[in-house]
């Protein structure tokens, strides 16, 4: 393990939001842009709530997932949704200039500066799902998404679902690399193909969107448990040797 780990927060999809240049695309769009095709409800929350409890840094995105995706990486199709795929190269590169190079590039340049002194670097990636898609069913509450074939990373979820057991109220339900694979194309996986191994450790948080959109007393106790969960797989983290 490392003995000096720093946590980096990231939420890239955390709102909705269209800037008002763009409304117009988005006019008929009100029902995609407030379910989960548009924003992650309670990722930013939670990232929040994370972020203040642990003192990391947190890089945040509140612009709509239908605009730019910030999760997906340069060519990939999914970056541009169906409502904006009619928008012209010039437009395309000026979504990229103004919201995903601008954000991609200030996380990496806080997880580079680190790692050039000398440590290393727990990315955590927050994110929440939708708990039915296409007719089926997600009778899970958390998804920790990661490399299998990293060791790092996983000993890190290895730790976080140990303290999850001990630490939780809730009794979640947790599984791994669940609702997606964490080789999939996103922000984790494209800094894996240019950081060390043995220096950087990615890991996506995925959270049932039933309790946010409940926001009841469940929802609360689960930022609790993760949030209590976390900073005991910090502290393990950094005491193994």
């Amino acid at each position: 393990m490392p003995q000096s780990v720093d946590l980096i927060l990231t939420c890239e999809h955390g709102g909705n939001g269209v800037p008002s240049m763009f409304g117009e695309l988005f006019t008929l769009a009100g029902e995609h842009l407030a379910s989960h095709r548009g924003w992650d409800p309670g990722a930013l929350e939670l990232a929040r709530c994370m972020a203040r409890s642990t003192g990391a840094p947190l890089f945040t995105s509140t612009v709509t997932r239908l605009l730019i995706d910030l999760n997906r990486s340069l060519g990939n199709p999914n970056m541009f949704s169906a409502l904006v795929k009619d928008l012209n190269p010039a437009q395309k590169r000026e979504l990229l200039e103004r919201y995903y190079h601008p954000f991609r590039k200030n996380v990496q340049r806080e997880i580079a500066v680190r790692i050039e002194a000398g440590r290393s670097v727990l990315h955590l990636s927050v994110h929440t799902f939708t708990p039915e898609l296409d007719g089926s069913v997600r009778p899970f509450d958390i998804g920790l998404l990661y490399d299998p074939e990293r060791s790092l990373e996983v000993a890190v979820v290895d730790l976080w679902e140990q303290e999850l057991s001990l630490r939780s109220q809730g009794g979640w339900r947790v599984k791994r690399n669940e609702p997606y694979q964490g080789t999939m194309d996103g922000h984790v996986q494209a800094l894996r193909q240019i950081l060390p191994s043995s220096q950087y450790i990615g890991i996506e948080l995925e959270v049932n969107q039933r309790y946010p959109l409940e926001n009841g007393s469940q929802w609360l106790t689960l930022q609790h448990d993760l949030v209590k969960s976390l900073r005991g797989m910090l502290t393990c983290l950094r005491n193994e040797r």
